[in-house]
């Protein structure tokens, strides 16, 4: 049996798409198709089912999934052991979108290059809540992520990394108005409102009675960013370490009101085959971004 063709059927079931799954392996949604139909008949069952345009297990499908989680994982951790000797194997480690091209490179930066120069990575992204729910059920051994607005499971302990209350941004023409005053007039793009970060958003305009004109809605603090940079609208977004204020062309306004706070940090399972590795990211990542506590 080809592992690969069963990683392929796992990320299908968690991608609950054919298409999202295709992109994040760069095939084509046939060529995936094709791989789950090669596995469907070694096994001599079917393994997925389509409904509209999601993407459920079958009953056999739902049978083999954790028992393949866990095949395809010490596949992945036989060729760590033998490609490093390191006998902990492969760490998996999660992030959410928007870290991955800010936060994670400055993680990693010295992690593999002088502190575990040997050691294999697997690197998975998923909306923060998502990776979470992967770390609590051992699908993930870490996760950088946007802390969640549920308590964590007891199986999971807790970091944060930075604290990040909200700003209003607006191109350089526009230094030195009042924040609020620019939410009230300007063209607005939100922070889209399934987000979490978004939820922040909202939840400050209604706490001080702004109701902005408002252009787009996106979630995607980068895009938000580049959209502002460009006089498109203004903004109220975390004040995120993704943003380079002095490489972009747009201000920083600080608010007159108390914001909430959208904190980021690293979640671990006290309880997975590497926590030893796990800890030792987490505590790089302390030296990195800064630290506030411990859960």
């Amino acid at each position: 049996m080809n592992t690969e063709y069963l990683e392929n059927f796992l990320l299908v079931i968690q991608c609950r798409s054919l298409a999202e799954a295709a992109r994040r392996l760069h095939l084509t949604p046939g060529a995936v198709a094709a791989r789950i139909r090669i596995l469907e008949g070694e096994l001599g069952a079917s393994l997925i089912q389509r409904s509209g345009h999601t993407v459920k297990p079958t009953e056999a499908g739902l049978r083999i999934y954790n028992r393949a989680q866990a095949l395809t994982q010490d596949v992945r951790d036989l060729r760590a052991c033998v490609a490093s000797g390191a006998p902990e194997g492969e760490l998996r480690l999660g992030v959410f979108y928007s870290a991955l091209t800010t936060h994670l490179p400055a993680l990693l930066e010295k992690f593999c290059l002088n502190l575990h120069p040997e050691l294999s990575i697997l690197i998975d992204y998923d909306p923060s809540a998502a990776l979470c729910s992967r770390v609590h059920s051992g699908q993930l051994d870490v996760a950088l992520v946007i802390e969640p607005p549920f308590t964590l499971h007891k199986n999971c302990a807790w970091r944060t990394l930075q604290e990040e209350p909200l700003a209003v941004i607006a191109p350089l023409c526009m230094e030195g108005r009042d924040a609020h005053a620019l939410l009230n007039e300007e063209p607005f793009i939100r922070y889209h409102r399934k987000a979490f970060s978004g939820q922040l958003v909202d939840r400050y305009l209604k706490d001080n009675s702004i109701f902005p004109r408002q252009r787009l809605e996106i979630d995607s603090l980068l895009t938000i960013v580049s959209l502002v940079e460009r006089g498109v609208g203004v903004s109220l977004v975390p004040d995120s370490f993704s943003i380079s204020y002095r490489e972009h062309q747009l201000t920083k306004l600080s608010l007159p009101n108390r914001t909430p706070i959208r904190r980021i940090g690293m979640i671990w399972n006290k309880q997975g085959p590497r926590l030893a590795l796990a800890q030792a990211l987490v505590n790089h990542a302390t030296q990195v971004f800064g630290t506030r506590e411990t859960q």
